[in-house]
């Protein structure tokens, strides 16, 4: 597949989500390049805004098989997992697969599970596969988690641990839409309009074929080092206490690759690193006690480094 034929799968599949999200053109590219690099995504926003609606919007869109995790202090592991089961009648135990067995993973507000329970998210995320009593099992290809979660709300959540949190590709958040999207929201909710009603646009073998034209974008070192400059620059930073580290610098090429596809190019520029710098960079960072009390914000460290790392000239 073609960079040119990736261009029109994200299209078909952005088309798609529109119907239902409404004036969020940017946070559904992102989500699409997220899902192009098969990675993970966190849309962390205040309630109300579509966190569960996209993620839903884009799990419908694509014609695996898809599964959505409600957390809760409750939920378990094995719920996640899977868990082994005694059968009688055969005089053996049978593996009974868990939620994670889909190609789009929805964790709804990932944050009301259990530390223990979110662990249970780390090895699938990191490695594609479940160990359940010393076997492994894979998941579905294309994989993917969206997770949301809630910010503001503290009473029954537990944080994620900085482990998880940089296992997924990128954070973004919805937003709150214009006065004129808000209008359409609300007029296709009184018409009944739902992510139940959205169909597949794109199927899993073709979705895998976008994913490996994604990974045939060249990179040119020039970009991969202006990437990797980006990310230590994050960990020299005087405010930040733990920056990006080379998870980071892998995380933004990809996801520069997946932007540069989704455009219809085969190649990978510096303009790709830097539109996707903040999703990719910002919630990888701590700030130091000092700075936190201050209230600075990642995203404003993020933009001083883009702004003090010089751009290479790169040829296409």
């Amino acid at each position: 597949m073609s960079a040119g034929e990736a261009a029109q799968i994200a299209a078909r599949i952005a088309a798609n989500v529109e119907k239902v999200v409404h004036g969020k053109a940017k946070a559904i590219r992102l989500a699409i390049a997220a899902l192009f690099a098969e990675g993970h995504l966190l849309i962390e926003d205040v309630p109300g805004v579509g966190k569960t609606t996209l993620a839903r919007c884009l799990a419908r869109s694509i014609g695996g098989k898809w599964s959505r995790i409600q957390f809760t202090p409750d939920l378990l592991p094995g719920d996640i997992t899977g868990v082994m089961v005694y059968h009688q009648r055969e005089e053996q135990f049978a593996f009974h697969a868990g939620a994670v067995f889909a190609n789009v993973v929805v964790a709804d507000e990932i944050n009301r599970g259990t530390p223990k329970t979110q662990s249970a998210m780390l090895e699938v995320m990191a490695e594609r596969r479940v160990t359940v009593e010393n076997f492994s099992y894979e998941v579905p290809r294309p994989f993917m988690v969206i997770a949301t979660q809630n910010p503001i709300e503290m009473e029954g959540t537990y944080r994620l641990p900085e482990a998880q949190v940089d296992r997924f590709l990128m954070r973004l958040s919805v937003g709150y839409p214009d006065l004129d999207a808000e209008v359409r929201a609300v007029l296709a909710d009184c018409a009944g309009a739902t992510a139940d009603d959205l169909q597949p646009v794109v199927d899993p073998a073709a979705l895998r074929e976008a994913v490996a034209a994604v990974r045939r974008s060249r990179v040119d070192p020039a970009v991969a080092r202006y990437a990797a400059r980006l990310a230590a620059a994050t960990r020299e930073h005087a405010v930040v206490r733990v920056g990006a580290s080379v998870r980071g610098s892998i995380a933004l090429v990809r996801t520069a690759q997946a932007f540069a596809a989704i455009d219809g190019r085969g190649y990978v520029t510096p303009d790709d690193i830097k539109d996707v710098a903040g999703p990719v960079l910002e919630h990888r960072l701590l700030l130091t006690p000092e700075a936190e009390l201050d209230r600075r914000d990642p995203a404003e460290i993020v933009a001083g480094v883009l702004e003090s790392t010089p751009t290479p000239l790169v040829n296409a």
